[in-house]
């Protein structure tokens, strides 16, 4: 608990010194450091991470950037797995989401670009991809539980790995 917000602790502070705003090109930066063999795309980038797609659109004009992987056909959903991913989105999913669109469950994560912190954007895709990974199971974004919801006990190392990706940047 203690290594965990000690962790927190200096993460936050790494990002507060951070002052240039998040642009395209930067965002591009970060990105080919977590996949080098990451592709721009007209709307983004694809990468792939933990053998889970990643798509990311950014809209610069709506200083808008939006991560997401997609999870499952809504056709294979059922009632009760639709319901415990509303319950995540209350408590575990921390700030990414699931959703649908086009026929699809997705994990997502959106915030305004400029504003977007380096540790912020990873963990943010760090999140969405645990989103693909526990979904079935913990249907967890990470280590951190809202509290007062229906969800258990879950655990975080994604972030990790991938905030000791490209420290330069």
């Amino acid at each position: 608990m203690f290594r965990l917000f000690v962790f927190l602790m200096f993460a936050t502070s790494a990002a507060c010194a951070q002052d240039a705003p998040m642009t395209v090109e930067r965002m591009a930066e970060i990105v080919a450091d977590l996949d080098p063999e990451a592709s721009i795309t007209p709307s983004g980038f694809e990468l792939v991470l933990e053998d889970i797609p990643v798509l990311i659109v950014v809209a610069p004009g709506a200083d808008r950037m939006r991560a997401m992987v997609p999870i499952a056909s809504i056709e294979d959903v059922t009632p009760e797995e639709m319901l415990r991913m509303m319950q995540a989105n209350f408590d575990t999913a921390l700030d990414a989401r699931y959703a649908v669109a086009q026929g699809r469950v997705w994990g997502t994560y959106i915030h305004p670009l400029a504003a977007l912190e380096r540790e912020q954007f990873l963990s943010g895709i760090a999140q969405t991809v645990n989103l693909a990974r526990t979904y079935g199971t913990l249907y967890s974004g990470g280590a951190n539980v809202f509290g007062r919801g229906d969800s258990g006990e879950i655990y975080r190392d994604l972030f990790e790995d991938l905030i000791g990706r490209g420290q330069d940047i």
